[in-house]
């Protein structure tokens, strides 16, 4: 990539990051809501669709875990092809997500979580656009989990979620829930709720990592739910569809 190419991403990488945690909407849309890796595979393909009537400058990479990080900075053990293109309106592209190397070999008993930035830089606006009104040119960054997956891990991804356990703490005033993850694969919460004393407390979200423990803080909950404390919680899944499940916390 050219140097001045990869300027424009840094410039833009602020920008593209407030962006995304708005109302703001991206017009250039990626099938799916995370992807899934099957290191057997060698590689995926992501769809893009631009439903603008303006074509748009794209830019893709995959950074490991930094929300702030640029094509030219990142070390991957991944290549995303085409790295850079011009996204006519209302057509479609793929992107294809390769795997070449990787410095420190990946874990082959569980799964290894990274992300999949698609930057997207509008035109520049028509001298009569100018003159007939204000523009604010914004560049939209959209980040997707990639999960890449080892051959041959033990259990089902799709039961995972149903393997979690649960345990309860506090700590300075403050309930809170230790989920434990049993499994080698990922398991992304977007909703837990406590029931106790004819009420629901909700926790923070979060994503559990294989074969880890994750402490979801409770605000509203003062004292740590008692063991047999029913609990509800939402995952997501590989097709990103949202699961509904039931537990109880641990004595």
């Amino acid at each position: 990539m050219k140097r001045p190419l990869r300027a424009l991403s840094a410039a833009l990488l602020a920008v593209g990051c407030l962006v995304s945690m708005t109302a703001a909407r991206a017009n250039v849309i990626i099938a799916g809501t995370r992807i899934i890796f099957p290191a057997a595979d060698g590689e995926v393909t992501v769809r893009l669709t631009n439903q603008n009537t303006t074509p748009a400058l794209i830019e893709s990479w995959v950074d490991n875990g930094d929300p702030m990080s640029t094509p030219d900075k990142v070390k991957t053990p991944f290549l995303v092809t085409p790295p850079l293109f011009r996204m006519e309106p209302n057509r479609d592209q793929s992107l294809r997500i390769l795997f070449t190397h990787s410095d420190q070999p990946l874990p082959t008993d569980r799964e290894s979580v990274f992300w999949l930035n698609v930057l997207e830089v509008p035109p520049k606006p028509t001298s009569l656009e100018v003159q007939k009104a204000n523009t604010l040119q914004m560049a939209i960054r959209s980040r997707l989990k990639l999960f890449y997956r080892p051959a041959g891990l033990a259990g089902d991804p799709v039961k995972a979620p149903g393997e979690l356990t649960f345990k309860a703490t506090s700590a300075a005033g403050t309930a809170a829930v230790v989920v434990h993850n049993p499994t080698p694969y990922y398991v992304t919460i977007t909703e837990l709720r406590v029931t106790t004393g004819g009420s629901a407390h909700k926790s923070e979200p979060g994503m559990v990592a294989p074969m880890s423990d994750l402490t979801l803080s409770v605000a509203d909950l003062k004292q740590a739910p008692a063991a047999g404390t029913a609990i509800e919680y939402h995952c997501i899944n590989d097709f990103g569809s949202d699961v509904v499940l039931k537990g109880a916390v641990s004595p």
